[in-house]
């Protein structure tokens, strides 16, 4: 019985060579962390299986050494932790020969917990699926560190690869797949049905709107709004109908709109976006606009409905007080693009060289900062001679 103990100890051994040279541990870290295998299997010989509601400590005890926030995992996916067997070796190992750092690893882990499931032969047909996007697996390990439930949430790798196929009849090419992966990869997670839900939906209110070409109004929003199939159909068709009614829209006005910067509108929350076209309309009123104008500003500069009550309440204010008149700020909207502390800062420099607003207009404020700073050079000297 004397091996017995002996055998044990080799085992540990075993393992903490593994552990060694996956995560490159020395000495100090085996003797900080009692040795474990990184990869938790059950066996025929095992004679007892852990209950059902209680965590596998030896899947923890895993974790904790591969540096996983482990009380970030149970609050994310909690029975990712009772389960019996895992692959956090393998995902490690494989994610490694991607060029991913321990560091990244263990994050993905954490946020998405799930993701020690995988298999390694579904991990390798998923990455080659990305990689048909993507040229590098730098930039696929990338937006796992960034996102990792775009590549571990579904399992499904056949549909990812129907819905690239489905996206690229729409007329979608390499480089838009690749900017809708990168910013809302969900989309490809999305069952293919989903996805030609969102299609439909968008075509048939090109057709209500008496567009003559739908699949080419379905492709311009999503080229616009790249979030358009993570969103519901019915938060798209909520807020055309808000758009319409607060703004007056005739179909052909609603509809150049959309296929403008005016898609981006679509992917705000309903309740925000009714909100701020009722504020905008208070803040202009105060200001002796009319509702003409609002609609005007509106229509020129649909982004101005992203920003906030108050932040937009205070830029105004603050472009009225260094000498803009509304009538400017409706010909130059873009100017609301820069923050208020950017907005002051500029007008004080303006004012100092006295700069005429009414007979230059007010385009300098909507410049980059390598050309402000080269006109305020200009002016200065000039105001010197």
């Amino acid at each position: 019985m004397a091996v017995v103990p002996g055998f044990r100890a080799f085992l540990s051994l075993g393992r903490s060579v593994i552990l060694q040279q996956t995560f490159g541990l020395n000495a100090v870290h085996l003797i900080a962390c009692p040795p474990r295998r990184l990869c938790t299997l059950t066996t025929k010989s095992d004679e007892t299986k852990p209950p059902v509601n209680t965590e596998n400590e030896s899947l923890l005890e895993n974790l904790n050494l591969m540096g996983v926030d482990v009380k970030m995992a149970r609050l994310r996916q909690p029975g990712v932790l009772r389960k019996a067997f895992t692959n956090e070796q393998g995902l490690a190992k494989f994610l490694q020969s991607k060029g991913a750092s321990r560091k990244v690893i263990a994050g993905i882990i954490s946020r998405y917990p799930r993701a020690i499931t995988r298999t390694i032969s579904h991990l390798e047909q998923r990455w080659q699926l990305w990689k048909n996007i993507f040229t590098s697996d730098k930039e696929i390990v990338s937006i796992l560190d960034r996102s990792p439930e775009s590549f571990f949430r579904s399992s499904d790798n056949g549909n990812l690869e129907k819905n690239i196929a489905f996206l690229t009849t729409l007329g979608l090419n390499s480089k838009d797949l690749h900017r809708l992966l990168a910013t809302a990869p969900r989309t490809f997670s999305n069952s293919l049905e989903l996805n030609m839900q969102m299609v439909e939906c968008l075509e048939d209110i090109c057709a209500e709107l008496g567009g003559k070409d739908p699949e080419q109004f379905a492709k311009a929003v999503i080229s616009r709004n790249l979030y358009i199939f993570i969103r519901s159909t019915k938060r798209i068709k909520t807020n055309i109908d808000i758009l319409r009614a607060l703004l007056n829209l005739n179909d052909s006005e609603l509809l150049r709109l959309l296929q403008g910067h005016g898609a981006e509108l679509l992917d705000l929350s309903n309740e925000y976006l009714k909100n701020n076209i009722i504020n905008l309309q208070q803040k202009m009123v105060s200001l002796g606009c009319q509702t003409p104008d609002m609609k005007k500003l509106i229509i020129s500069y649909p982004m101005v409905l992203y920003i906030g009550q108050a932040t937009l309440s205070s830029k105004l204010d603050c472009l009225l007080k260094g000498g803009i008149t509304m009538k400017q700020v409706l010909q130059t909207p873009r100017v609301l693009d820069y923050s208020t502390q950017n907005i002051t800062g500029r007008l004080e420099e303006l004012q100092k060289v006295g700069y005429d607003f009414e007979k230059n207009g007010i385009g300098i404020l909507d410049s980059s900062r390598k050309r402000f700073v080269a006109k305020m050079e200009k002016l200065a000297a000039l105001s010197d001679n």
